[in-house]
Formats: structure tokens, C-alpha cells, sequence
């Protein structure tokens, strides 16, 4: 993976179907290289009644999106940008936009 980019951390869509839309991450998947972003990629899920789901049907949710396809958009500056991991002093390791160079956590 190695794009520097965690839960709640705000994206740009590159590539697909939702190109140029922003979002928030829902989680981030490693094995599968795939982030969940909020409002996008809705796909539709047939669910059978069932305890926790009760009426059943057709529900609405958010699709898994390659992480190659998004790219981190910076708080601070709002550009969307890399993040550089950097250490600090005590070697505790941060993100950094690599465009305005202020700490992203």
C-alpha cells in the first residue's frame, strides 16, 4: 500500500465511474489494497430478512475503490498531494504534505 492514506482522512478520486468527487475515508482495507469513501462508489445489495436486518431488501452502500485511484487532499493547504513520513525527535514517525510541508495528523 504505502500511500499514506488512513481512516478519515479526506480524498480525491482520480480514476472510475465517481472521477473528481471528494470524500471521506470509511476504512482503508491492506490485504485488498482498497479504501470504503464516504457517498461514493454506491453499489445496491439484495439482503435477505434476517435478525439484524429485519425487512430485508434492497440496500444502498458504499463499494470498495482501488487506493491507486485516490489521491490524500491535504487539510491545511487543500491540495491534493503525497504525504512524506518524517520522525521526529523522540523517532516517533508523521505525515507530512509534501506540498505545504505542515504535519497532516
Amino acid at each position: 500500500m504505502g500511500l499514506g492514506i488512513k481512516k478519515d482522512d479526506m480524498v480525491y478520486v482520480l480514476a472510475g465511474k465517481e472521477k473528481g468527487k471528494k470524500g471521506r475515508v470509511l476504512a482503508v482495507l491492506p490485504d485488498k489494497d482498497k479504501v470504503l469513501v464516504e457517498k461514493i462508489n454506491i453499489i445496491k445489495k439484495h439482503m435477505k430478512p434476517s435478525k439484524s436486518n429485519e425487512q430485508g431488501g434492497i440496500i444502498e452502500k458504499e463499494g470498495s475503490i482501488h487506493i491507486s485511484n485516490v489521491m490524500l487532499v491535504c487539510p491545511k493547504c487543500g491540495a491534493r498531494s503525497k504525504a512524506a513520513n518524517q520522525a521526529t525527535d523522540g523517532g516517533k514517525r508523521m505525515r507530512v504534505c509534501k506540498k505545504c510541508k505542515e504535519v497532516i495528523d
